[in-house]
């Protein structure tokens, strides 16, 4: 079995609280990062494994490529497998 690092988009799950200079953003109950609001628009700072393009965050994973192999040697006289 090998990791692949993969990219999910996870922007319907993200939700955001207000704060005073914009929003405190979660994945579940886990917080992620903020947006902050600023005159030259908004600030995005995620966390290390997440990245903002336009109106979607996604989150970097690593998911792998081929599932595990299983061997099972049967004993045919006495019908264990």
């Amino acid at each position: 079995m090998t990791l692949q690092q993969q990219r999910l988009d996870i922007t319907d799950r993200v939700t955001g609280k207000l704060c005073d200079t914009g929003f405190q953003l979660y994945l579940e109950n886990d917080p992620i990062g903020q947006v902050t609001f600023t005159p030259n628009g908004n600030e995005f700072e995620l966390k290390s494994g997440f990245e903002q393009n336009g109106t979607k965050i996604y989150q970097q994973v690593q998911v792998p490529t081929k599932p595990d192999m299983k061997y099972v040697d049967c004993d045919d006289e006495n019908g264990w497998c």
